[in-house]
């Protein structure tokens, strides 16, 4: 019966091609093609990439052509491509390493390291490997660029930037310090990269202005933090979508963002479309480079070697132009959308950092993100600063002041940065400052609302006790009480010791004592962290360690005095590091 035979046969194709298609489901995102008849390739190489939101679909474009006939060692090659935000990766491959990344925090428990990374910018592999020196990635070519602008509605565009004449930082700096009613905002930068970029072009030109300088960058940071998001949809949102007086005060009128955010934005065809400002000195640009990571077998890394060369082809730019990107050398491919005004290239990674060695460039992330953390997640802390004779001893790298000079102006200056919402108390230590009492309170832990200018007077009125030795441990034990007792559970409650020594008061608590008592005292529900600034070279980290480890928190040391104002801001940044 050969009509039987055909109906049969139809039925053995059609369950065939389903079988095949579950196979296909299965793989997720998996692409690649095996050949299992009279097949070309013996076995296949499985390669996984992780991009950033912004290229991940113009990399699984060019990924899904390649693989159609890519082999490596008579392998097919099947790549998947997932989208991983760049932050989350970093953190991820942080905790790896064992170490922390200033901001960051955990990663979260789904996220896998891939074989081959995209982040948005070269910024994360240069602070992973600042941390972590074993973290090499085998290949770190850029395949795009975006460059950082300052997005604003085009009908406002010629208030910020005068026509003919190039917008710069400093001029900006300038705009938000004389009141403007600009209302700028951006994403929180110890994630977003563009974001991060425009507050370091901010903080580079407010460097610029002297004695000024500080002021100036919290004013610029306290500007973008009441305008800040935690991503960036909800940034673009908060753009005005009229015209009207009402609706352009009560809403965003400038954001540092990517051009490619830009150029995406005003392809929705929205009521008011975006006019993108190129400011110079250029902030660096995102360049997503291409990274094998470290560990990646040699025919994972000649594959991904495949797909490399795939992505930075001739070709490439016109994939990445209908996504908002440029090329990796800062030009448009075909059909790219350039924003009226824009440059026909833009600097790279490498070109915009210029001749910055990587440790300036890392100590000024550093220094930035910590301000950054201070100003927009404010807590309560109880400072705690030495005032043993040793603190006066003269600090040759500043001006032959004193260390309780270099530490106290340092205090003042961390003080400019905490707005009304933060509760703060002083206190100074020695050995018999109140009586018998090691510890002397200045002011009590309260916001700052009511007392500022009381805790710059305080501060300015501290004087080392000329033959007082350091009764370290006592002073510990009692701030840790004070702070537990007073805990605030809406805030990160914390205790800053600041020092020069170990503690020498015979009459006091041993470390063994302090610990144990600190061990019980602890309570999860009440955490308080105590974190230890050591100030000049006699530090012995040792004790210091035992006592955070038992508490949570870090010990912070400046070997040179002078450096007493960064390791500050990197005191503040633990205090307000996510959990």
């Amino acid at each position: 019966m050969p009509g039987r035979h055909r109906i049969e046969n139809k039925i053995r194709a059609l369950s065939a091609a389903i079988a095949a298609a579950s196979v296909v489901v299965a793989a997720g995102t998996w692409v690649g093609v095996r050949q299992f008849s009279g097949s070309r390739c013996n076995g296949e190489i499985r390669l996984s990439v992780a991009a950033a939101p912004g290229i991940a679909d113009a990399v699984r474009s060019t990924a899904t052509r390649w693989a159609g006939s890519a082999t490596v060692d008579d392998k097919c090659v099947a790549v998947d491509v997932t989208t991983q935000d760049s932050a989350e990766v970093a953190a991820a491959v942080a905790t790896e390493y064992g170490v922390d990344l200033v901001g960051l925090g955990q990663a979260k428990g789904s996220v896998q390291i891939p074989q081959v990374w995209v982040p948005d910018s070269s910024l994360w592999p240069l602070r992973l490997r600042g941390a972590a020196a074993s973290f090499v990635p085998l290949d770190t070519t850029s395949i795009a660029a975006s460059p950082v602008v300052l997005a604003v509605p085009q009908p406002l565009a010629s208030a910020i930037a005068q026509t003919g004449t190039a917008l710069t930082w400093d001029a900006l700096v300038q705009q938000l310090r004389s009141g403007t009613q600009l209302s700028a905002g951006v994403v929180d930068p110890t994630r977003d990269t563009a974001g991060l970029s425009g507050l370091l072009a901010f903080a580079q030109a407010s460097a610029a202005l002297g004695a000024q300088a500080e002021p100036a960058t919290v004013a610029m940071l306290r500007v973008l933090a009441k305008g800040s998001s935690a991503v960036q949809a909800d940034l673009l949102s908060r753009f005005p979508h009229a015209l009207d007086a009402a609706t352009i005060a009560s809403s965003l009128t400038a954001a540092v963002l990517p051009e490619q955010a830009v150029v995406e934005y005003n392809a929705s065809s929205p009521p008011m479309p975006l006019a993108a400002l190129y400011v110079t000195p250029a902030p660096q640009a995102l360049d997503y480079p291409f990274l094998v990571m470290p560990g990646a077998s040699p025919a994972v890394s000649r594959a991904a070697a495949g797909l490399r060369a795939a992505l930075t082809s001739a070709g490439s730019r016109d994939t990445l132009a209908p996504h908002g990107l440029r090329g990796p050398d800062g030009v448009g491919g075909a059909g790219f959308a350039y924003p009226s005004g824009a440059p026909a290239s833009t600097a790279t990674f490498s070109q915009s950092a210029g001749s910055t060695s990587t440790a300036a460039v890392l100590n000024t992330v550093d220094r930035t993100l910590s301000a950054w953390l201070a100003l927009t997640q404010p807590g309560r802390i109880l400072a705690v600063i030495d005032v043993s004779g040793s603190m006066l001893t003269k600090v040759p790298s500043a001006g032959n002041r004193t260390r309780e000079q270099v530490t106290v102006e340092a205090a003042t200056r961390g003080l400019e940065l905490f707005d009304d919402s933060w509760a703060l108390g002083l206190w100074t230590f020695s050995t018999n400052l109140d009586g018998a009492r090691d510890y002397r309170e200045i002011l009590p832990v309260a916001p700052l609302t009511s007392f500022r200018d009381r805790a710059v007077q305080g501060l300015a009125s501290i004087q080392p006790k000329k033959k007082g030795n350091t009764g370290l441990y006592d002073t510990i034990f009692a701030a840790f009480q004070e702070v537990q007792n007073n805990w605030d559970p809406g805030r990160l409650n914390t205790v800053v010791i600041m020092t020069d020594g170990d503690n020498d008061d015979d009459n006091g608590l041993s470390l063994p004592d302090l610990v144990t008592k600190l061990s019980k005292l602890k309570d999860p529900r009440r955490p308080v962290d105590i974190v230890v600034i050591g100030i000049g070279p006699d530090i012995n980290q040792g004790p210091l360690q035992q006592i955070v480890g038992t508490t949570g928190g870090g010990v912070f040391t400046a070997p040179d005095p002078a450096d007493i104002g960064t390791i500050f801001l990197k005191a503040l940044a633990l205090h307000t590091q996510p959990k």
